[in-house]
């Protein structure tokens, strides 16, 4: 129905995105073979970073140097093996064999990489280019699970759970975590603040303010929210809802300029 009407969920504004499954079109990305690459944000819409969902399919891989950039990389679906390499000669290789759903890789800049499915996957990543911190070394490459991290009730709402799947400190730019609404919990104010977001829909559904809009979002669901933009959402439904969202963090000037 929504081909034959023309009719969609997706929006796009200055402020702020939201894109469906139902619009998503692959993108060839060098370095994938035997993949499926969806290119959800990117700096073309006006982010400071790239978000891609990518499905291994069998014997699918993916290969490349950060660079100047780094990644989070988080199993969507499936199984994938992972092996990273500092860049520099004589360096280490760490090997990842077997990362199941819900697991996660942190990898900094200036490493090799190199993903395979097991023997399919799906993954979601956050790439943006690291902001040094004076005084402060880059992190290390991390990798967890989120079944490991506890949630936190959110400003004290046990049924709004937050996991913050990276540390919290300054050698870190960005924080990716998790947050697990009950049916009818909301975030407890309407936010605005100077934080860029990208956010993928878990699991669930229910209804985002983004700016003056209300939107019904469900599972697979990918939102872009510039800095500024005012958001809030409520979990509606049967089923808990969850999410997984990137911010820039600890670094001043942070975030996109709008330019008319």
């Amino acid at each position: 129905m929504e081909s034959l009407f023309g009719h969609t969920r997706d929006a796009v504004s200055r402020r702020y995105a939201l894109f469906t499954p139902a619009g998503f079109v692959s993108s060839n990305l060098a370095g994938w073979k035997n993949a499926e690459c969806v290119v959800a944000i990117s700096v073309q819409l006006g982010a400071m970073f790239s978000q891609f969902l990518i499905r291994l399919n069998r014997e699918g891989e993916g290969a490349g140097e950060t660079g100047v950039h780094e990644l989070f990389v988080y199993i969507l679906e499936g199984e994938a093996a992972a092996g990273i390499r500092d860049a520099g000669q004589g360096a280490k290789e760490h090997s990842f064999p077997e990362l199941s759903s819900g697991a996660y890789l942190y990898v900094p800049p200036h490493n090799h990489y190199h993903f395979s499915a097991r023997p399919s996957a799906r993954l979601l990543i956050f790439q943006k280019n690291y902001k040094s911190l004076a005084g402060t070394p880059a992190p290390n490459l991390l990798t967890g699970h989120e079944r490991d991290i506890a949630g936190q009730p959110f400003m004290g709402n046990a049924d709004a759970l937050l996991q913050p799947l990276l540390p919290d400190d300054f050698s870190f730019d960005m924080a990716v975590n998790i947050f697990t609404y009950q049916p009818g919990a909301t975030l407890p104010l309407v936010e605005s603040h100077v934080m860029e977001h990208g956010l993928l829909m878990l699991k669930g559904q229910g209804i985002y303010r983004l700016d003056r809009d209300w939107h019904p979002v469900r599972e697979g669901d990918v939102i872009w929210m510039a800095p500024y933009c005012s958001q809030w959402f409520v979990a509606m439904g049967r089923e808990p809802a969850a999410y997984i969202y990137y911010k820039d963090v600890n670094r001043e000037g942070v975030g996109m300029r709008i330019v008319d």
